[in-house]
This record gives C-alpha cells, structure tokens and sequence, in this order.
C-alpha cells in the first residue's frame, strides 16, 4: 500500500515580505473607515478666521488673544432685527457720504441722498462717556493696531499697552478715525456689545458692518454725531422707538462736548 505524505511546504523570506506588504495596504483604508466611524478624523491645518471670536469683555477691553478661531462667520446673523443693517428713509438734508450718529437708539446712519439711508446698529459711550458735535474721517486703517491713551490705562491699569490688529483685538476688523481726536468708529471683537452703551466714546461696530462702510465712506467724509438726550427719528425708521424730533445742529464745524479723552 503506497502511503500518502502531507507535503510540508515553507515560504521564502521573500515571499513572507511581499504578503506582510500587501496586508498592510489593505489594511489603511480599513482603519480610516473604522477611525471615522467611531468619530475620529484627520488633523488637517485650518485656515486662519476670517471673522474674529466673540470673546467674554468688559466695558472697555476684551481679554481675548489674537489668533484665537472663530465662533461664527456672520457676526450680523446674531443681532436683533432692529440693530441689522437695512436700507430707510432719512430726510435730515445731509448730503451723500455723510454720516449721522444717533446716539439715544444706536444708531449710525450712511446717507445715501435722494432721502434714503444706510442704519446700522451701533454700541455707544456709556453713561459719562458720550458727546456730541460734528467732525470729519481723518484717516482709514484695516485690522488696526491698539494703544490704550493714557487715561483709560489709569481707570483699568490691567489693560495692555499694545494690542496688534487681529480678531483678538478690540478695535476689530477696520477703523476710521475722527479728526484729531482719539474718537473712532470701528469693529468689535464681542458682537454681544451693538445696541448698548458699553464703551468709553468710540462708536462700535460688527466687523462685517464695519467693514462695509470703510468701503464707502472717503477721507474728509462729514460725521455728525447727535446728543444722547435728542435721539432722532428718521420717517419710515424704527416704530418700536417713538422719540422727540432732533434738533438741527449748527451749520460748520462744531466743537465737541468731551467729557474724557478715553476711547474704545
């Protein structure tokens, strides 16, 4: 009887390699598959945040850092019907370019002519911090850098003494300065604040309104800014803020009733 051997057969090392090497590939995308259904994904580098973080502040300063991400790409979407950029009637006889701030309803208004106008909504000096008076857009910068004037780092002496321009910083996305004053209307790195009376005089705005008025408004633009006590109300404005008429201010350059030289 003829007897039947089982046949031992080995694999050459390099055999073991090759079939070690090809396990291998096929086994990447098995643990990616299985890495992002137990909801882990890939590092890969984000971005830097084209809008700025609405970081927790005070009156006057946020403690936020530049280059912290973004909580939301629409800052504008996060505010109250009334406070959302919108086109309305305006019959004050400012001519185009001009702008209006209502200090009382913060607000500002673009004037557009042919009696319409641009409203924002605006955050505005708190209480002791607001004035009133006419002046002019003396300079325009994009993402600008902080230095607090003197005054307000006596009031807040924890506050730094230089900020460079970037989502951390309180001046937001664009500023445009008014006259030789320390006054300026600018961006915001806390959203939160449009509406209310928070800050130290500056006029505040979300970034991205902020950002479309710089593209409109030129150097040497007229900015009349209205007494807290005399709000006004533009036909067809805002029903829900029944206030006295404004009264006109005086023709000309107006001197400014400041009660302090500290801004933002």
């Amino acid at each position: 009887m003829t007897k039947v051997s089982p046949v031992r057969r080995r694999f050459s090392p390099r055999a073991a390699t090759a079939f070690a090497f090809a396990a291998a590939l096929l086994a990447v995308p098995f643990a990616s598959a299985s890495a992002q259904t137990l909801g882990y994904v890939p590092m890969l580098p984000q971005p830097y945040p084209l809008q700025p973080q609405a970081y927790q502040q005070g009156p006057s300063y946020s403690h936020g850092y530049v280059g912290e991400p973004a909580q939301t790409a629409d800052e504008d979407a996060q505010l109250p019907d009334r406070l959302r950029k919108q086109v309305v009637s305006f019959d004050r006889g400012e001519p185009a370019g001009t702008i209006v701030i209502d200090t009382g309803n913060t607000y500002l208004y673009y004037v557009l002519g042919n009696g319409r106008a641009i409203r924002y909504g605006v955050g505005v000096g708190r209480e002791g911090f607001t004035w009133s008076g006419v002046q002019s857009v003396s300079r325009k910068a994009e993402w600008p850098d902080w230095h607090p004037p003197a005054e307000m780092i006596a009031r807040q002496p924890y506050l730094p003494r230089f900020v460079a321009g970037g989502p951390g910083n309180p001046l937001g996305a664009r500023a445009m300065y008014l006259g030789s004053s320390e006054y300026r209307i600018h961006g915001t790195n806390d959203p939160t604040t449009i509406g209310k009376f928070v800050s130290s005089g500056c006029i505040r705005m979300t970034n991205e309104d902020v950002s479309d008025l710089f593209s409109r408004v030129n150097i040497g633009a007229r900015v009349v800014v209205l007494p807290k006590s005399v709000p006004l109300m533009a036909r067809g404005g805002d029903p829900m803020r029944k206030r006295p008429a404004a009264a006109t201010l005086p023709s000309g350059r107006q001197a400014l009733n400041i009660s302090t030289s500290a801004v933002n």
